[in-house]
C-alpha cells in the first residue's frame, strides 16, 4: 500500500484526473456516477467512479512539484496509467480571459530540487505531455468550441517570487502561462512509461490587469474544463 494515499489495487482506475485543490477534486467527482471516496489521508482527497461507464479516479495532488510527484508515483503503483492535471495558471500573453483554457505542449522549469533528484544531474529533461492525450484534449476542446490556447508553460516552484523580470523573460521566450506542477508530472510520466497531459484554466494574467479569480468564481469554468478532460480520457485507447 502507498505511504501517503491509503489505497490499494482496485481502488484506483487506470484513468486519472488530478488537481491541486481538494475542493476542485470534489467538484469534478460530483460529475461521476457511483463516485466513492477512496482516500482522505494527508488531505489527498481521492474519489473513484465512472464517466459514461468508464472507471475514472479523481485525486488531489497538492501544491507544487514534490507533492504532485508523490501522488503521481503512488497512483502509478496501484495501477494508474493515464493522468491529466486539471489546474489553473497565470497567462503570460495578452488577449486571454479568465476562464479560458491553456493546453500545454511542454513545460520549462529550473533544474534542481525534485528534478535534480530524479535525473541525478543538472539537466532539463524533455517535459512534454503524451501526444495521444494532448491530441485528445485539443480535439474535444475544438468540438466544445471553448476558448483555448496551446503552447509551452513554465513550472515555477516559487509562487510569490514572480516579478516583472520573470514575466518579461519567459513571455519573450514564447511561454504562454505559468503554473507549478506540469514539468515534474510530464518528466516523471516519461520515466515511468505512463501517459500524462494537462489542461489549465486561466485564473489571472501577469501581463494584463484581470484580477485573480477565486475558486468560487472559477467553478463554472471547472465544470466545462472537466467535461473536456473526462471525455478526452475515455477516448484514449488502452
Amino acid at each position: 500500500m502507498p505511504v501517503h494515499i491509503k489505497v490499494g489495487r482496485g481502488d484506483v482506475a487506470e484513468r486519472v484526473v488530478f488537481a491541486g485543490d481538494p475542493a476542485r477534486v470534489r467538484q469534478i467527482a460530483s460529475m461521476l456516477d457511483n463516485a466513492r471516496l477512496v482516500n482522505e489521508n494527508r488531505g489527498f482527497i481521492t474519489y473513484t467512479g465512472e464517466y459514461k461507464g468508464i472507471p475514472i479516479t479523481v485525486a488531489t495532488h497538492g501544491l507544487g512539484t514534490p507533492s504532485a510527484l508523490v501522488v503521481l508515483e503512488e497512483l502509478i503503483s496501484v495501477g494508474g496509467k493515464y493522468f491529466v492535471r486539471l489546474g489553473t495558471c497565470g497567462s503570460l500573453v495578452k488577449g486571454v480571459k479568465i476562464g479560458d483554457v491553456v493546453i500545454p505542449t511542454g513545460a520549462s522549469y529550473y533544474p534542481g530540487g525534485a528534478h535534480y533528484q530524479y535525473y541525478g544531474e543538472f539537466v532539463c529533461g524533455p517535459a512534454t505531455p503524451d501526444f495521444t492525450l494532448l491530441k485528445s484534449l485539443v480535439e474535444v476542446a475544438e468540438e466544445r468550441k471553448i476558448n483555448y490556447l496551446t503552447g509551452p508553460v513554465i513550472s515555477s516552484d516559487a509562487f510569490y517570487a514572480e516579478d516583472p523580470k520573470f514575466v518579461e523573460k519567459w513571455s519573450s521566450r514564447g511561454v504562454v502561462a505559468v503554473e507549478m506542477e506540469c514539468a515534474g508530472i510530464f518528466n516523471v510520466g516519461l520515466m515511468r512509461r505512463v501517459r500524462t497531459a494537462a489542461l489549465l484554466i486561466v485564473s489571472n494574467s501577469l501581463v494584463e490587469e484581470l484580477g485573480h479569480a477565486s475558486a468560487k468564481e472559477l467553478e463554472q469554468y471547472v465544470f466545462k474544463a472537466a467535461e473536456i478532460v473526462l471525455e478526452s480520457l475515455i477516448r484514449v485507447k488502452q
